[in-house]
């Protein structure tokens, strides 16, 4: 990105309409702007956070926004650390205590230091002693069950292949259809955009049946070839393609250019912004895609992210500290394509259509 361009963003979000003051408009768009942002990103920010928390801090009422843990401490006679409490006592003291046991609405409490005698109080009169702590072992206990370099290779291999074969079927359809004169183009091309209004559970019963005919039951291929060639694509890069001028195409026929090198060295790399924005979007479906892959895939093996988190959370009875943690885990590949790519997505996009 060129020093122009940054340069004229940073214009955009500085400019105000009042000259010496904010404008009541100014100060509506930035509140505008601060709620959209809170929108988009506050629900991801949650969620890291809460990948961070026990399960303990999971189920608190009200719920925290930091990953808050209740402080314990190795007290003798007990083999296990005992939750530490804020008690005051009826003379309006305040005692750090740590609690044996809860019987009702009573705690028993003993100090750490002396804890021959049990101090019993009402559970209202303490408080936790909380400390700000990361939960990394919600990260690192649940791989040995859950196979994350497994599914990991497995999302990749879908994810590369199904946009590598994409950007070459739906942009040879939108060179067929952007620059050659035949009848029914316009037939076919509508008739691409009409199949966008189709539901995918009304097709899920037929694709299966054709993917089980060709022995792609619980194969990859089976996952990345029914969605090969997508409407979106083909209105895409054909859009675009027609903003490339046909003169340039026939003088190269006139030098003896083939039709292949047409596509191949002129049209494909004055398409690259559709291509990368297509390539964004593709990533983006497949990563995420979990619904076909359920039905194709019953071998843990070949699992993809999205099901194998499914089958995770269902083995351990939905523990949402480890499925929160592995959901972040699934998030970060797709996260940083999509931080390096974003640029290309205004280019493609704002030039598709131009003519």
């Amino acid at each position: 990105m060129s020093a122009e361009t940054v340069q004229a963003s940073g214009n955009i979000f500085t400019r105000t309409r009042g000259r010496s003051s904010l404008h009541p408009t100014d100060l509506l768009s930035y509140l505008w702007l601060l709620f959209g942002t809170v929108v988009m990103f506050g629900p991801v920010i949650w969620v890291l956070m809460s990948s961070f928390k026990t399960q303990a801090a999971l189920i608190e009422f009200p719920p925290q926004f930091l990953p808050y843990q209740q402080d314990s401490v190795q007290v003798k006679g007990h083999d296990e650390p005992l939750p530490l409490y804020n008690v005051t006592l009826e003379d309006g003291s305040v005692r750090q205590l740590a609690q044996v046991r809860r019987v009702g609405i009573e705690a028993q409490m003993v100090d750490p230091v002396s804890p021959e005698e049990i101090v019993r109080v009402n559970i209202r009169q303490r408080e936790p002693v909380r400390s700000l702590r990361l939960a990394l072992e919600n990260y690192i206990d649940p791989l040995g069950r859950f196979n994350f370099l497994t599914y990991l290779r497995n999302s990749v291999t879908v994810t590369v292949m199904a946009t590598l074969i994409t950007l070459l079927i739906n942009s040879m359809a939108g060179f067929a259809l952007s620059k050659y004169e035949f009848r029914g183009r316009d037939g076919i091309f509508v008739l691409f955009i009409a199949t966008l209004m189709i539901p995918i559970s009304v097709i899920l019963v037929p694709v299966f049946l054709v993917i089980t005919s060709l022995n792609l039951y619980n194969n990859l291929w089976g996952v990345i070839i029914p969605g090969a060639a997508t409407p979106t694509g083909v209105f895409l890069l054909r859009q675009y393609m027609l903003t490339i001028p046909d003169e340039l195409l026939d003088s190269a026929r006139i030098d003896g250019a083939s039709e292949w090198r047409l596509y191949w060295q002129i049209v494909l790399p004055l398409a690259r912004p559709a291509l990368a924005v297509l390539a964004i979007f593709s990533v983006m479906w497949r990563w995420n895609d979990f619904l076909w892959p359920l039905i194709v895939l019953s071998r843990s093996d070949v699992f993809t992210l999205q099901v194998g988190l499914h089958s995770f959370a269902g083995e351990l009875k939905i523990q949402w500290h480890y499925v929160l943690a592995m959901t972040v885990l699934t998030l970060l590949p797709i996260t940083v394509v999509f931080a390096f790519l974003q640029r290309f997505i205004t280019t493609g996009i704002a030039t598709t259509g131009m003519k």
